[in-house]
């Protein structure tokens, strides 16, 4: 593993953690109903992008 797929794993679980934050919150106070899967959707993506990262 190079530097820079080391570099874009660690930006990647950074966002993970935001995004988990983030779902967190929006269970809690539920403004905006599509926003939960929204944020569903980009985690489900960014689990797969890390999963591709680390095959590698």
């Amino acid at each position: 593993m190079d530097k820079k797929q080391k570099k874009r794993m660690e930006v990647v679980q950074q966002k993970i953690q935001k995004l988990q934050q983030l779902l967190s919150a929006a269970k809690k106070q539920p403004d905006d109903p599509a926003e939960i899967p929204r944020i569903e959707g980009e985690l489900a993506a960014l689990h797969e992008e890390l999963g591709k990262l680390k095959q590698s």
